[in-house]
């Protein structure tokens, strides 16, 4: 295996890790900065208010996107073993 092909498949793997967790991520940000907003708006400066919305939209968000991660995970790796003669290759 050469260099380019070795930061090409970290390159795709980080790649893919990122798109599988951006929406959870997004939407905890959305959740957090909407709680925030309203939090400073009211005056309530209580943590489990900020922590309990985001971590229910974080699983509802999994939930739903759960599918096409787990397509986007496995076409990584039948991408990766079906590739593995080629690697050894180099």
């Amino acid at each position: 295996m050469n260099e380019a092909l070795i930061l090409g498949l970290a390159r795709e793997a980080i790649w893919t890790a990122i798109q599988v967790a951006a929406p959870i991520l997004l939407i905890s940000l959305l959740v957090g900065l909407l709680i925030s907003i309203f939090q400073a708006a009211t005056s309530i400066s209580d943590a489990t208010l900020n922590f309990a919305p985001k971590v229910l939209a974080a699983i509802l968000v999994f939930f739903l996107t759960m599918p096409w991660m787990v397509n986007k995970l496995v076409a990584l790796v039948q991408y990766l073993i079906k590739n593995i003669p080629y690697f050894i290759r180099g």
